[in-house]
């Protein structure tokens, strides 16, 4: 079974640049798709990005795009989050997740990190 494990988080100042990443214990099948989720203090769980295990393909959600870049690392079974021009909207709690659909519904994701925390202060 493989476990997700974030880290990177931290606090930074508005305007700033950081870089979370996700290291999958085990193999992650080609026909994955891993994604990144947030869930602000007192707000639903919102979709971050994704992307395609085999194609690369990505996605991101309106509130960072342009500013958010995923990429994976499949050799190192790494996917990484660089989000630049943060904001103290993005603070949050921000999670790994793999699922097989290429999907912005959390209920398609089967299996999840515990969460890195990321603080942007003005």
């Amino acid at each position: 079974q493989v476990q997700l494990v974030e880290s990177g988080g931290g606090s930074v100042q508005a305007g700033d640049s950081l870089r979370i990443s996700c290291v999958g214990s085990g193999r992650i099948y080609s026909s994955s798709v891993m994604a990144w989720f947030r869930q602000a203090p007192g707000k639903e769980r919102e979709f971050v990005a994704l992307v395609r295990w085999n194609t690369g393909r990505t996605l991101y959600g309106d509130s960072v795009k342009g500013r958010f870049s995923i990429s994976k690392h499949s050799a190192e079974h790494t996917v990484s989050l660089q989000m630049d021009a943060l904001t103290t909207e993005d603070t949050a709690i921000y999670y790994c997740a793999k699922g097989s659909q290429y999907s912005t519904n959390e209920r398609d994701y089967n299996l999840w990190g515990q969460g890195t925390r990321v603080t942007v202060a003005s």
